[in-house]
């Protein structure tokens, strides 16, 4: 018996995370002596407030570290339902709340209390890259829907339409983006809306961990909010990771219908059971506490976003437009494929690209074809901006030492 033979079907049908293994490359190399910048990883460099580890702390002191609930304390849920009223007019109950270690924990339990074989999950791309996988993994065919820089990396209601069959089950929806930033307005939302109202077996599972990190003035909304015909087929995912940079305390949440949510729960009962009830515990600081610290945190990623987007344009074969959240730009890298780097590689693919500037230049970028859409790049500025200057420089080097 081959090792291959002994894996299930499932798990051969999925990829790795290309992150996490461009981190992982990242890492090894500083480990070993080189000067890599990583811009791959989807993480603040900030720390987490103040008020929030304290709450951990008390918690700790307080002997909180048992078993609670498998899907989250009483009082979480009631945070989050909180949050969700106040940030976005929807109400839910503490029935309709389903917490687990991390926000990929949600969307798979998601995914497989509902999908059966060959049922169909529309997934716009460029997308972050574990939802197609986790869709295969849980039995069921992502239907990737190619969303390029003429429609500023959204979803059209024209292209939804196109790609909504009998077998389809769910949306995924995910705004700010990961990888792009981009950020859907009300009235984009709208038109999804009035074309899901029209296919009443499609649910949404809209991803809104970027939620609290949008510039210049953009109006935040979900899609349950803006089409209230939604809501008892809609899955509003959130968290604490991004927002709160609370990315090692693995606290996801989501809120929908209470058949879904009961289901979800009998999964993580027999599969992780509760998240960390310390995590909790701070998790209820977060949401219940003070938000001011998220305007100046705002501010310098907005500064980053708009620095790095002027040096990437200014790089040879390089174009780079502004998203609106998130702390991610995913410039086109066109004009690099088919010339040939100082090594004498034949830039052929966005993978060559970012494996070349990582050989040369020491910069960790993300290639475009784990996202589903090439040729293309994805930078985070969740990075000291004397790290992102020094990697800007870089990346114009490399891009100008292509012939």
């Amino acid at each position: 018996m081959t090792s291959h033979s002994f894996l299930s079907d499932a798990v051969n049908r999925v990829a790795p995370s290309a992150t996490i293994a461009v981190t992982t490359k990242a890492a090894e190399l500083k480990a070993a002596g080189e000067n890599v910048i990583g811009l791959g990883a989807g993480e603040p460099d900030f720390d987490t407030p103040d008020h929030i580890k304290a709450a951990a702390i008390q918690a700790i002191n307080e002997g909180k570290t048992k078993y609670t609930p498998a899907d989250g304390l009483p009082a979480l849920k009631e945070a989050i339902c909180a949050k969700f009223k106040r940030d976005n007019d929807l109400t839910y109950t503490p029935a309709q709340v389903h917490v687990a270690p991390g926000g990929k924990p949600v969307i798979y339990n998601a995914l497989v209390s509902t999908l059966n074989e060959g049922d169909e999950v529309i997934v716009p791309a460029p997308y972050w890259v574990s939802y197609p996988e986790m869709v295969k993994l849980c039995g069921g065919t992502p239907i990737v829907v190619s969303c390029g820089p003429n429609a500023k990396y959204k979803l059209t209601p024209e292209a939804l339409e196109a790609a909504i069959t009998p077998r389809t089950k769910w949306l995924v929806l995910n705004s700010p983006s990961n990888p792009t930033g981009a950020a859907y307005t009300r009235d984009e939302l709208k038109a999804l809306g009035a074309v899901l109202m029209r296919h009443p077996q499609v649910w949404v599972l809209t991803d809104d961990m970027y939620e609290h990190l949008v510039y210049d003035g953009f109006e935040y909304a979900t899609i349950a909010q803006v089409e209230p015909g939604l809501y008892d087929r809609t899955l509003t995912m959130n968290g604490v990771s991004k927002a709160y940079a609370m990315t090692g305390w693995r606290i996801g949440f989501a809120a929908g219908p209470e058949a879904l949510i009961k289901t979800m729960r009998k999964v993580i009962s027999q599969t992780t059971s509760n998240p960390s009830s310390i995590s909790q515990y701070a998790a209820i600081a977060a949401l219940n506490g003070d938000h001011s610290f998220l305007a100046e945190r705002n501010e310098v990623f907005r500064q980053r976003r708009d620095m790095v987007v002027a040096e990437l344009n200014k790089a040879d074969g390089l174009t780079c437009g502004t998203p609106e959240g998130a702390f991610y730009v995913y410039p086109s890298c066109a004009g690099a494929i088919g010339k040939t780097a100082p090594s004498g590689k034949l830039i052929e693919t966005d993978t060559d690209f970012a494996s070349e500037l990582l050989e040369q230049e020491k910069v960790a970028v993300v290639m475009g074809e784990a996202f589903g859409l090439s040729p293309a790049f994805r930078v985070s500025y969740a990075t000291s901006t004397e790290a992102l200057e020094d990697a800007m420089a870089r990346i114009q080097h490399f891009c100008a030492s292509l012939t």
